[in-house]
């Protein structure tokens, strides 16, 4: 039996990061890990293999050029699974080595095989060639989600699929229904879309997205329209049945049915707790698997710590990586701050979509005197360099402070250009500073300065220069 002073389970970027925190600190630290690699969800099925598969579409469909040489432009007319795999398999591998290479460098120990706890300090871990069992200080539970697979179902793994399943394909479908119209189903519907696959996507909310911006998802669904999506809004799944020739249908409670070769069910994940014998360590999962933890991201038993997707809300890759250090820090004593007030947003779908901050309904909501700024990347030399000409950035901010309140982008490199505003906001900072501010020539940070001249030029008053 090997004592530590830290114990991780799952290696997705909470683990990862809990782990290499702790080691940094000079502590000893395992890693557990109970499959045959490394990274958990976003390394292996989420994440990484989503966008990679988002790049290798792009350059394949030649979206980004069709402004430029006209709405029929493709790089390559046929593509094939295997071509899409690959781009997804290199940057898989790359990202596997450089977790490996991390843990080594930093002195972390790696357990393979499926933890249980046998109390609230100890831990057995089932591996290939029997168990063993680790005591620790302290540990963190990182183990991420899975997809919801409800009983109603009739998952077969080959035609009806749930969200990591996609990639396990031999052939590209030749059309698909997509279930659930959140982030990984708008995602997918975008991607297969932009292949030229026909693709249907069906949510139950009057509009895709309900908690991004109103105008920007309106923009994102008129293009996923161009591209060929079947958008089905207020709608409910009754049925899914698999038929004799293999097609797969799909009943619904207003429209009519649909007959497809594919069906992707894409609403909700739960909590990957269920192997982990929570009861012995004294923990109970919500009715979805996830753990409640308090600020420090401590549970109710104040030595095990929750972090990353098992947790819950906002559940992305860049707060889990937060989480961990932040639980890691905690545990040791080490001074530690997460600021979730400004959490920026990234979706990955054809146009990229990117936020932070408040929104147009929520300042409505609330009585706050806002004003509206824009910018359209065809207005951009950059833009225009791109081929972009359908993307834009929209800021908010206060009519009499000229505070920067919250930016939403729509379109290529919004995930990147987002962080400009999110560093404003944090520091309280007003639209002055685009305004006088000198940005490189031609950038698409230059939307910035022609959202903020917008806004201010729509003001029915002389506008305030900055003293």
């Amino acid at each position: 039996m090997a004592h530590y002073d830290l114990l991780v389970i799952g290696t997705g970027p909470a683990g990862q990061k809990a782990a290499v925190q702790a080691a940094k600190l000079g502590k000893k630290v395992g890693l557990i890990e109970k499959k045959e690699v490394v990274g958990g969800v976003c390394i292996n099925t989420g994440t990484i293999p989503s966008k990679a598969l988002r790049e290798a579409v792009l350059y394949f469909s030649g979206i980004p050029q069709r402004s430029i040489y006209g709405t029929p432009y493709r790089f390559k007319e046929t593509v094939k699974i295997e071509e899409l795999v690959r781009h997804v398999n290199y940057v898989i591998t790359n990202e596997i080595k450089i977790v490996h290479d991390q843990m080594a460098r930093n002195r972390v120990e790696m357990i393979f095989g499926s933890a249980s706890f046998l109390d609230p300090h100890r831990l057995r871990v089932q591996h290939r060639s029997g168990p063993s069992e680790h005591t620790a200080d302290f540990i963190v539970i990182a183990v991420g989600t899975e997809a919801s697979r409800p009983p109603e179902i009739p998952f077969d793994d080959t035609s009806i699929i749930d969200t990591d399943g996609l990639l396990t394909f031999r052939h590209l479908p030749s059309s698909i229904v997509i279930v659930g119209g959140g982030v990984i189903g708008t995602e997918y519907a975008s991607m297969l879309a932009a292949l030229g696959i026909p693709t249907t996507l069906i949510d139950k909310g009057p509009r895709l997205l309900e908690f991004a911006d109103a105008e920007i998802i309106g923009q994102l669904q008129r293009q996923m329209k161009d591209f060929g999506v079947t958008l089905y809004h207020d709608e409910e799944v009754l049925a899914i049945k698999k038929e004799s020739d293999n097609s797969i249908h799909v009943s619904l409670q207003q429209a009519k049915p649909i007959k497809t070769s594919t069906l992707m069910y894409a609403i909700g994940r739960v909590g990957a707790t269920k192997g982990l014998n929570l009861e012995a360590a004294g923990l109970k999962p919500d009715n979805r698997g996830r753990l409640t933890v308090n600020e420090h991201f401590q549970t109710a038993v104040p030595h095990i710590y929750g972090a990353g997707d098992v947790i819950g809300f906002p559940a992305l890759a860049s707060t889990s990586m937060q989480q961990g250090r932040h639980a890691s820090c905690n545990a040791f004593g080490h001074p530690n701050h997460t600021d979730n007030s400004l959490l920026p947003y990234g979706i990955y779908s054809i146009p990229q979509i990117s936020m932070v901050g408040r929104n147009e309904e929520d300042l409505t909501q609330a009585g706050v005197p806002y004003a509206v700024g824009i910018a359209r990347y065809k207005e951009i030399a950059r833009g225009l360099l791109m081929g972009d000409e359908t993307g834009m950035l929209k800021l908010l901010f206060h009519r009499q402070t000229y505070e920067l309140l919250g930016v939403h982008i729509i379109g290529e490199g919004a995930t990147e250009l987002i962080h400009i505003g999110q560093a404003i906001m944090a520091h309280r900072g007003r639209i002055h500073y685009f305004i006088d501010t000198i940005f490189n020539y031609p950038t698409l940070a230059e939307c910035y300065r022609v959202a903020a001249l917008d806004g201010i030029n729509r003001l029915p008053r002389p506008w305030v220069p900055y003293r």
